[in-house]
């Protein structure tokens, strides 16, 4: 940005028109500056968890207050954000855990407002990892290397003013590597390494058949991803290209975890029963709990 840079610790934000503001009203997790303390509330934040759904997301805080031996023996997990119904936010200990529904708009929306609250709260050391859904051989859990576009660039376009903005969709490859060897450590299911392609749609833009619109062929769509595939693309989803290009501009180290749903070169529909599912979806909580876990054991030998 050209008007300049703010700084505390590795969290930043790039906009020095904040400092003007009497009053940071984060809207769309009924939080603010003037009306929570927000230092107090998530200043010990180390690592934050991002997820489409609400219920996942606290399914996930369940699953690390468990393997961190924070239990609430009532087991009750206040949604700090149940002042609105756009977002979920829950947290135990150093861990913060965000839902942020579908599509880049609405993790794009909710990533300002995190990596403002992270800016506020005075947060160092901050290690951000989306846990989600997309589609290779059905379990497969893939570790971004880099998010794609539709054309397989390495790139997050964004229209500002009028003009077409391009940003860096790299991600942390020392954090990839590290997830990649808690997995070998776990030894539970398949994981790899690769290219995610980031789309703006569920349908036509990652090459469906069963959408209420298609103007391909199944041959075109085959064409298609057997090109992806060729890019090194492992996985398609909705949100990573914006998530690693607002992760890098504030100085957040980060990582996309997806467990795979379905082989998009056999099928576009999901079959697999409601109990597969779920299993495959607990798999990038499992991977990404077990390398928090030992993150925090690491630093209280340290320490």
């Amino acid at each position: 940005c050209r008007l300049g840079m703010r700084k505390l610790g590795p969290v930043y934000v790039h906009n020095p028109h904040l400092d003007a503001l009497k009053e940071d009203i984060l809207y769309h997790f009924s939080l603010g500056t003037e009306t929570h303390s927000l230092q107090d509330m998530f200043g010990d934040v180390k690592f934050v968890c991002v997820g489409g759904s609400p219920w996942r997301m606290k399914a996930f805080t369940e699953y690390i207050a468990a393997e961190l031996g924070m239990e609430d023996p009532k087991s009750e997990y206040p949604n700090i954000c149940a002042g609105t119904d756009r977002y979920a936010m829950y947290k135990v200990g150093p861990v913060l855990s965000v839902s942020h529904g579908m599509g880049i708009p609405s993790i794009a929306i909710m990533l300002h407002e995190l990596i403002k609250l992270l800016y506020h709260a005075k947060c160092t050391d901050v290690t951000i990892i989306r846990i989600g859904t997309s589609g290779l051989e059905p379990g497969t859990v893939v570790v971004t290397k880099q998010s794609v576009d539709p054309t397989f660039q390495p790139r997050f376009e964004q229209v500002i003013l009028g003009k077409t903005v391009v940003r860096n969709t790299d991600l942390d490859q020392s954090l990839a590597e590290d997830l990649l060897q808690c997995s070998k450590e776990l030894n539970q299911f398949k994981t790899v390494v690769g290219n995610t392609m980031c789309t703006l749609d569920f349908y036509e833009g990652q090459a469906r058949l069963d959408g209420a619109f298609c103007s391909y062929t199944e041959e075109d769509k085959q064409d298609y991803l057997n090109k992806a595939q060729e890019a090194g693309v492992c996985n398609i989803e909705m949100e990573s290209s914006v998530f690693a290009a607002m992760c890098k501009l504030s100085g957040l180290r980060a990582a996309v975890v997806c467990v795979t749903l379905l082989d998009r070169l056999k099928g576009d529909q999901l079959r697999s029963s409601h109990e597969v599912l779920h299993s495959y979806q607990q798999r990038p909580q499992i991977l990404v709990g077990y390398y928090i876990k030992k993150q925090l054991n690491a630093k209280a030998k340290d320490s």
